[in-house]
Order: structure tokens, then sequence, then C-alpha cells
């Protein structure tokens, strides 16, 4: 007959370690040799049962203390209950649990509570495109959603009037069965009343047993001012009704602002584009837009000034959701050249080339000569 080996080495820790040395070795290698995760292995399976002998003895105070001064021989003869059967203690069970989590998870675990056969409702999400003007305004909006509700007929039971869901017969409510796998029970949802606990024998005509039915349900959002495209608006138990009678689940509404002829939003400021002619560039003047509220601005432009050259006018942006500030609105000055001139107009611009000096083109008379410049060196 075989030696046996010492339970300490088998866990691979000392005579010496700690209750949590101990049960952590003991999970460490239980999950490695756990049957489940080596199908087919008979050596994986020889040694998952060996960990399982040698924590089931060290495990408890009392058989540790004999083991440790009598070694095997503590329990040959059926001496404090040896430890070739599976007679678990407490801290044995529940270090087994520990291992189901790490294995299969809460869900297969059975620690989940008796179930109440309801369930909550799905979320729902409904997109919706807004203008530019109505994130800045914010509006009230009436939305019509198709959803699930809560049957009117049985109020949402899923029975038939003057009946009830029964417990069900199979898991006596719990929503779980249990099934045999190798060493150990595994708990899966009952297939009598798929993990609701609850069965119907008489539906309800209008829902079909399911609680809840199908129709168009009319809605009002409030949309706040300085809303930014991709803004999520939460509407808590308005989504889809739960069934038999389980909470309804929430309404997600995603927003959208469609394109702008006119401004492009960064945040919380605006910008546009206002083109303006070759003699307001160069002589300066007043140029009139619109705010995005429809204000008419009045806007300064400086002598000489350059083809996308920025002008800010503060607080004339989009409002800051739930705050009081407001961004800032830059007039971009798009310079544009003349077509479609006249003979007169060519002359008259000829005349003007004729007459410029560097001072008059500072910008195209530096760069020119200083490419002239470059490549007389080179």
């Amino acid at each position: 007959m075989p030696t046996k080996r010492c339970f300490y080495e088998i866990l691979g820790v000392s005579r010496t370690c700690s209750d949590a040395d101990l049960k952590s070795a003991f999970r460490k290698q239980a999950v490695q040799h756990h049957p489940d995760k080596n199908p087919g292995n008979k050596t994986a399976e020889a040694k998952f049962k060996e960990i399982n002998e040698a924590y089931q003895i060290l495990s408890d105070g009392q058989k540790r203390a004999a083991y440790d001064q009598h070694g095997h021989a503590a329990f040959e003869h059926g001496g404090l209950g040896g430890g070739g059967g599976f007679g678990m203690g407490e801290g044995f069970a529940a270090s087994m649990a520990d291992i189901f989590d790490d294995l299969f998870g809460d869900v297969m675990s059975g620690r989940r509570g008796r179930s109440t056969g309801r369930e909550r409702g799905s979320d729902l999400r409904y997109n919706m495109e807004v203008t530019l003007e109505e994130a800045f305004r914010g509006k009230s909006a009436a939305l019509k959603i198709p959803t699930s509700v809560s049957c009117e007929t049985c109020g949402g039971t899923g029975a038939k009037a003057g009946s009830k869901p029964k417990t069900c017969g199979t898991c006596a409510g719990h929503g779980r069965v249990r099934a045999q796998q190798g060493f150990f029970s595994i708990e899966r949802a009952c297939p009598t009343c798929q993990g609701r606990g609850e069965v119907i024998d008489n539906p309800c005509p209008s829902c079909a047993g399911a609680g809840r039915s199908t129709r168009e349900r009319s809605l009002s959002v409030n949309i706040p001012a300085g809303i930014e495209d991709g803004t999520r608006i939460r509407l808590t138990g308005e989504g889809e009704a739960g069934l038999r009678g389980g909470p309804a689940g929430d309404l997600y509404i995603f927003l959208s602002i469609k394109p702008h002829p006119f401004f492009q939003r960064e945040g919380a400021d605006l910008h546009c584009r206002v083109p303006i002619s070759m003699v307001q560039a160069a002589l300066g003047g007043d140029i009139k837009v619109r705010a995005v509220d429809g204000t008419e601005l009045k806007v300064r432009i400086d002598e000489g000034t350059p083809s996308g050259r920025q002008f800010k006018i503060k607080g004339r942006g989009m409002p800051v959701l739930r705050s009081r500030e407001f961004g800032d609105l830059y007039i971009q000055a798009n310079v544009e050249t003349p077509q479609n001139l006249t003979r007169r107009q060519k002359e008259l611009l000829a005349e003007f080339e004729n007459e410029s000096t560097h001072k008059t083109h500072p910008e195209s008379a530096g760069f020119f000569a200083k490419m002239k410049e470059f490549f007389d060196l080179t």
C-alpha cells in the first residue's frame, strides 16, 4: 500500500502556517486541479481528491492538532472521523463555496436569494435631434414611444382575474434546482419556471401571462438650455414595464444637434465665417451680423484686416449648461477676391497695383524678398 504524502506538502505550506495561508494555498490548488477545468484528466482528478482530503483535516483545529502529533495514524481505524470521508466542517464548506465562486461565479454558487418571479423591464433608447437654436433656448418636447406597459387586465401579475401565480413545485419557489456534477451539486435556473420561482396555471388572456402589453405612450421631456451634442437624458422608470409586476426600466434620450448653416460650435463658443470685400478689409469699417438668438450685432473691422482674422464678441455664444454663464462668439473675416470685373474695374486695380509699394503689401513683399535671397545664396 503506497505511503501517504504529508498533508502540508500536498498544499505547499509549512507546519506553522496560519489559517489564512492554508486557505489561500488550498483555493489556488483546488481551482487549478478542479475536474471541471481538467475534463477527462485522471491525474488532475486524483490530485484534487488529495488536496480536498489534506485541507479537510488541516482546516479543522482538532484534527490538525491530532495530525501534527500522530500523523496519518491519527485517522486510521475511524479515529476522529478519518480524512478519507467527505463530512465537511464549516470552514471546509465555506472554502469550497469560495472555490465555486472562483470557478463559476456567484450565479452558479447558489448564493442568489429566493426568486420573486418579477423581472425588471429593459431600458429603452430614444434618439432626438434638435436645432442649435433649440439647444440655445432649451425646449419642452412631446414624445410618442412604443413600449411595453403593465397589463391593465391582470395588474401585471400575468394571471387570469380571480387566480394567482403559484409557487413552482419543481424548485419550491427558489427559481433554481441542483444538479450533480462530479463531487459537487451545481445550481441552475429551474427549467419549469425559468428561474422565476412561480408558475401560472391560468394565464391572463390579454397578455398571455407576460404581465405586460405593447402600446404607444406619450411623454414630455424638458431639454435644458446649453445641451451639447451627445448629451444623454435619463427618465427613471419610463422604460419597458417589468415582467409580472417587476419594476420598469429607464428611458435614455440621446440628443444630437443639427448642423447649422452659419455657426460652428466648440463647447460653449460659436464661430461664424463672414465674407468681407477687399475694400472693406483694406479700409476698415462696420459690418452687421446676427447672433444665434437673432439679435443684430455690429462688428468693427480694423483697417488692413487680413483674411482669417477673428473678432471676439464676449458672452454671445451658447449658454453653459446649468449655469448663468455664456460662451463667446467669434467672427472670422474671410476676404473675398473680386470676380467678374468690368474693364474699368480692372484698369483701376492695375493702377492701384502700379502705385503699390512694399508698405502696401508688407507680407508678400517680405516673402518674395526672402525667397530671392535664399535661392541667390544657394
